[in-house]
């Protein structure tokens, strides 16, 4: 008799408990299940790529050489609103030429949210945007350095590594991001003094500047090129500028393997068509900046701040085993 009262009990437990489970699994939405969000709308964490950036048909806009980014329509986006840090390069010093505006600014702006302190390099010209950046260093609670100056002198670039590394206490992290761009339908178009002008700055500045860190430089420290789509890719209007970043995707992976057994990585970072002062101060005709980045699989340009976590990413600690490389940003255009 007992054994069938026990059989009875946990029948009607167990069938109890089934009832249970359903009546649950029927109010389950009632109470919160997650829903599948509508379709094209993304989920709470997610950000659409499509809709990051504004998009073509772009204002018509020049301004003279280097440009402004705060003139510029619309505003580049550098991250200054959007960026978090988390302390992934926390002591850190960091010097970034052209760091007033483009890649350099976003690189700047996040490198000190993770917690280093910046030195920007800019032209004289362009003051008024480096002026943000350094402030926004310093909001961030790290020291901001401005060093303005034309890299297009050797003596120069020497200055300005001795004054990175007297103001910020030593140095790790070089970005040579500066660069000049100018298009021009022909090669007739170009003169022996622009031509110079280009690879001074583009690859003179970046040769002089290495040389006068390296002696001062731990196992550890980074050193970051900016180089470009045009490398593999070039367009027809860019014939000077885009030997230099071929030339300066080369030196990064020259430099690597020269410098790995000291402990010191070279990497690049090549974009394809971001939104930056380049654009709207002769490196782009009027009717290609109206159409900017509408050729890209993305229907639209970069902005800065979409490249911000790859220079971080290069630069931080956990990417020791990354040394050679090219990192690729172009909206799903081409190779690095």
């Amino acid at each position: 008799m007992a054994n069938q009262e026990d059989g009875i009990s946990r029948r009607a437990i167990v069938g109890g408990a089934a009832v249970g489970i359903a009546a649950a699994a029927a109010a389950a939405p009632a109470l919160g299940k997650p829903q599948t969000p509508a379709q094209g709308t993304p989920p709470a964490g997610l950000k659409d790529p499509r809709s990051a950036g504004p998009k073509p048909p772009f204002q018509r806009q020049s301004q003279p050489w280097p440009g402004l980014a705060g003139k510029m329509n619309p505003r580049p986006d550098h991250g200054e609103t959007s960026y978090r840090g988390s302390g992934r390069l926390a002591g850190r010093k960091a010097l970034i030429t052209g760091g007033d505006s483009g890649m350099g600014r976003a690189a700047a702006i996040a490198y000190a949210r993770e917690g280093a302190d910046v030195a920007i390099n800019y032209l004289p010209d362009e003051e008024a945007d480096a002026r943000e950046v350094i402030d926004l260093i310093r909001a961030a609670g790290r020291k901001g350095v401005a060093i303005p100056g034309d890299l297009r002198s050797e003596a120069f670039c020497k200055k300005l590594v001795d004054t990175a590394i007297r103001e910020l206490g030593g140095l790790d992290i070089i970005v040579s991001n500066a660069g000049r761009q100018q298009s021009h339908a022909s090669i007739l178009d170009i003169s022996t003094e622009q031509f110079d002008w280009t690879m001074k700055t583009n690859i003179y500045a970046p040769f002089w500047i290495i040389k006068a860190a390296l002696p001062h430089l731990q196992p550890g420290s980074v050193i970051i090129g900016t180089t470009s789509e045009q490398a593999t890719d070039p367009t027809k209007d860019l014939y000077d500028y885009a030997m230099t970043k071929a030339a300066t995707t080369n030196y990064v992976r020259s430099l690597s393997k020269q410098l790995a057994p000291k402990g010191i990585r070279v990497n690049g970072v090549a974009p394809g068509p971001i939104w930056t002062p380049l654009q709207v101060s002769g490196g782009a005709t009027m009717e290609k900046l109206e159409n900017f980045g509408g050729d890209t699989p993305a229907a639209r340009p970069g902005q800065p701040g979409e490249l911000a976590g790859i220079y971080v990413l290069l630069a931080e600690n956990g990417s020791s085993y990354t040394t050679g490389h090219v990192y690729g940003a172009a909206g799903g255009n081409g190779l690095p």
